[in-house]
This record gives structure tokens, C-alpha cells and sequence, in this order.
């Protein structure tokens, strides 16, 4: 079993059949089945700066190389590959319903002042207030539903995240652990320095209670002590 930090994966060349692709900027996974679902290529100036979704099937470390990843597909079929806007993790789909949502704010236009005598064939201004049924409005609903049912996360999104324990706040999401045989994440490496100075901790994704985009936060089903008893990343 072949172990490797997610972050490290970062910059990492993408090799095709005929050429290199370009390179690795991100990773989505499914946070269900804590299982990478795909790879986002950012293919520079080959596609005019265009991201590309592969599937990890199709990826494999380079042998005897560091820094590269074969991708089994031609520069062409790579160009057919869809992008990120077909296939987004919930913190875009999240951003795209608080945009429609903002997007349609209830104005209420204030009374028209004609000056002299309007004439008979003049139009009243439109109505700027936001009928509570609008189609708008059900947009962003339905958005919003469809973020929340989603488990596409985005790897270097979570970076960062707040851990919540389940008494307490303990430290942010530094790396995660793939096991680059299946691409499976085995881990969630955890820095604890506001909490245990200079100590990481390795958190199995069992125990991962929940993701909260808002909050920028995942919580835990483990106490700090718990968590602080937890294996140290290798």
C-alpha cells in the first residue's frame, strides 16, 4: 500500500499518452465513501488555461519519477474531459446559491414622481419589489438544496477547516493521507497547535461527524483527549 499526503500531490506534472497535460491543482472526494472522485488538471496555456476533470482510474504514480502522475489518455481525449462547472464540490455549489440568492434582493421602488402633466401614452416604471414566488427565488432554493445534499468536497477547500471535537474546538485540517493504490483517503492529518504545541494527529475518516461549509468547521466524534491519544502522521 502506497501512502502519500494529498498537499504533496500538488504541482505534480500530468503525463499523457503523447505529452504532458499540465498539472494538478486539486482534488474532489466524496465524503461519504472518503474516496478521491476526481483529479483536476489545470492544463496552463494548452487549453487556453482550462480545468480538466480525470478520473483517479485513470491515474497512476510515474515509476521511478517524484513529481508526476501518468494519466492514461491522450492530449485529444483530455480535451473532451468536462470541466469543474459540470461536476462541482459543495463549496461551489454552496457560492452559486448564495449568489442567486443575493442576486434577487427585495426592492421596493419608491412612488413615481411625474414631472408636469404625464402624457396618455406614457408607461408607468416597472415594479422593482420581489414577488416572494418568483422563479428566482425557487432557483436559489433549489441550489441550495443541491449543495446540501452533495459530498463532492474539494481537498485544498477543507485545508484550513476549524476541528470541532465534541468538547471543543482543537485545532485546522492540514493535510489528508491517500493511499495511492485505490485512491482512498485512510486519514485527515490535524494540526493542534492552539491546542497541543507542535503536535499533528491522524483522525480515521470513521470519525469525521460532518462537514459545515458555512462554518468553515469539521466535527469530530472524538474528545480532545481522545484526539490527543490519536496516531501521529509518519
Amino acid at each position: 500500500m502506497k501512502q502519500k499526503m494529498m498537499q504533496d500531490l500538488k504541482g505534480d506534472a500530468i503525463l499523457a499518452r503523447n505529452g504532458k497535460l499540465g498539472s494538478l491543482k486539486d482534488v474532489y472526494f466524496d465524503d461519504e465513501r472518503w474516496t478521491v472522485c476526481y483529479f483536476v488538471v489545470d492544463t496552463g496555456g494548452w487549453f487556453s488555461g482550462r480545468e480538466a476533470l480525470i478520473s483517479p482510474h485513470l491515474v497512476r504514480a510515474h515509476e521511478g519519477r517524484a513529481r508526476e502522475l501518468q494519466v492514461e489518455l491522450t492530449r485529444e481525449e483530455l480535451e473532451r474531459a468536462p470541466g469543474p462547472a459540470e461536476h462541482p464540490p459543495a463549496s461551489r455549489l454552496h457560492e452559486a446559491a448564495r449568489s442567486a440568492d443575493s442576486a434577487y434582493p427585495a426592492y421596493r421602488s419608491a412612488p413615481y414622481l411625474w414631472v408636469g402633466t404625464p402624457s396618455p401614452l406614457a408607461v408607468p416604471p416597472p415594479q422593482l419589489e420581489r414577488d416572494p414566488g418568483d422563479a428566482r427565488n425557487e432557483a436559489a432554493v433549489q441550489a441550495q438544496k443541491r449543495a446540501e445534499h452533495s459530498h463532492l468536497r474539494s481537498a485544498a477547500e477543507l485545508v484550513g477547516y476549524h476541528i470541532h471535537a465534541r468538547d471543543g474546538d482543537l485545532g485546522h485540517v492540514e493535510d489528508f493521507v491517500v493511499e495511492s493504490d485505490t485512491w482512498t483517503i485512510t486519514g485527515m492529518v490535524v494540526d493542534t497547535r492552539n491546542w497541543l504545541p507542535g503536535k499533528k494527529v491522524l483522525v480515521p475518516p470513521s470519525a469525521v461527524e460532518s462537514v459545515d461549509w458555512h462554518a468553515r468547521r469539521v466535527a469530530v466524534r472524538r474528545t480532545r483527549a481522545e484526539l490527543e491519544r490519536s496516531p501521529e502522521p509518519r
